[in-house]
């Protein structure tokens, strides 16, 4: 599809200016609408919509180029476009929708209901258009059918290189971005691809069968998103073309689309190891959020129960030693990063796939390695700080001790917990945050507690 070159605005949003968008609004004022937007990225002006309600925005929206309105309901938050699209009639909304790639209608076609949909798709006047998101309809969200776009450039085995630039001249207005053609045999069976650049160097009379390239790397329709997003990183791809279980071009994945995959991906691990369950937004009902947040919360309630009860236990100890009391948050917090810090990195290990390469035995020897050094270094400056405030010789050791004991059992917990989960089909990011803070909790009073009973002779 063509676009008008525009100047690109750097666009900054004031209350200045959304104010005197308001006015404009109640005003009627297109000319001021329409000028203040020109050269805008639509995605700026997204970030403005969000400042008005559903009517004033889509007022706003229906002054705006048709290919800049398009690429904003695209750019629209899921919940916000799905409460502003329920103001469009079927056929309004196609009209948008003839103006998307066939992987972003789909999306936006598939959080509308499945009357509403049928009657939009049925607007459409392109009829390769319509087909193209049917088809991509059929596939779940998470593989790579469903984040895949129909619009390519392919060209047949047999052609000529003049039959091959006539091709993408004829598809100008359906690709906008040509990353690579893919060669096909008359069953459409993915053969290889041809760079443009050895397209651009030959002879008119060439044959693609003679110049392209084999063996292209492709993944199956039903592949999980995860594993196209580490395929295209592994080999550094633009582009990866798509084929079915036959081996059939079907359609090609763009960097762009892996981009969100990984922000979700990674948002989704930010979450989990920060002890929420669910997937939630700050807009989400009371309910949801704290749906989410309260189990883990529970589990860090129930280990401070229990670390209290545990204390308890050596009430004795610490009345005849009062200073021991002292210590207590320095043993908790340090083994509880500790075991953070380990159990990101292996988190992090995990999910780009590098751990495989390692035996579990020389990577827990690496940790114990770093964990000793950081526990002397970490048990000198606590034994030396606990001499120099004029602590007792014998209370700065146990610290010390108890301090380079936490640090090496919090780094095999951050560890050894994560692979454990993994290998058990349990996502390992839920090793992080609140549970392994609240193992190391206890486990850390275990240690501190119990080499002072040993010290000091209880």
């Amino acid at each position: 599809m063509e676009h008008l070159e525009q100047p690109i605005v750097t666009f900054e949003l004031s209350n200045e200016f959304v104010e005197r968008l308001q006015l404009a609004i109640e005003q009627r004022d297109e000319e001021f609408i329409q000028g203040a937007f020109i050269g805008v990225p639509p995605s700026d002006i997204t970030e403005i919509l969000y400042e008005f309600n559903t009517e004033d925005s889509k007022y706003v929206l229906d002054l705006l180029n048709i290919e800049v309105a398009a690429e904003i309901l695209v750019d629209l938050d899921e919940d916000e476009r799905t409460k502003f699209l329920k103001t469009f009639q079927p056929e309004e909304m196609a009209i948008y929708i003839e103006q998307l790639d066939s992987d972003d209608a789909a999306d936006v076609l598939s959080e509308l209901d499945t009357r509403t949909r049928e009657e939009v798709i049925a607007a459409i006047t392109k009829p390769e258009k319509a087909k193209n998101i049917e088809d991509l309809l059929r596939y779940e969200e998470d593989v790579a059918g469903g984040l895949m776009a129909k619009e390519l450039i392919k060209a047949n085995v047999n052609w000529t290189i003049k039959q091959c630039i006539e091709e993408i001249r004829r598809q100008k207005e359906n690709v906008e971005k040509i990353y690579s053609i893919y060669v096909v045999d008359n069953n459409d069976i993915l053969l290889g691809r041809l760079p443009l650049k050895r397209l651009i160097l030959s002879d008119d009379d060439a044959h693609v069968a003679d110049i392209y390239e084999q063996g292209v790397v492709s993944v199956e329709t039903y592949l999980p998103e995860e594993e196209v997003a580490d395929i295209m990183q592994k080999y550094d791809l633009e582009s990866v073309p798509v084929v079915n279980v036959k081996g059939k071009l079907s359609g090609r994945i763009t960097i762009d689309d892996i981009v969100d995959v990984i922000t979700e991906q990674a948002e989704e691990e930010r979450q989990i190891m920060s002890g929420i369950s669910e997937d939630v937004e700050e807009d989400d009902s009371i309910w949801m959020l704290t749906r989410a947040r309260l189990p883990w919360l529970v589990i860090g309630m129930a280990g401070g129960l229990l670390g209290a009860q545990f204390i308890g236990l050596f009430e004795e100890n610490i009345s005849l030693v009062p200073a021991m009391a002292f210590f207590i948050p320095l043993i908790t917090a340090t083994g509880g990063n500790v075991g953070i810090q380990s159990s990101s990195i292996v988190v992090q290990t995990i999910a780009s796939r590098s751990f495989i390469s390692d035996t579990i035995w020389r990577r827990l020897l690496k940790v114990l390695t770093v964990a000793i050094v950081n526990g002397i270094a970490l048990a000198a400056i606590v034994f030396g700080s606990n001499l120099l405030l004029g602590e007792e010789l014998r209370l700065a050791l146990v610290v010390a001790t108890a301090l380079f004991s936490v640090v090496l059992l919090a780094s095999f917990m951050g560890t050894v917990t994560p692979i454990l989960l993994d290998k058990a089909g349990i996502n390992p990011a839920l090793a992080s945050g609140p549970f392994i803070t609240t193992a190391n909790d206890l486990l850390g009073l275990a240690v501190y507690f119990s080499i002072a009973h040993v010290l000091y002779n209880f």
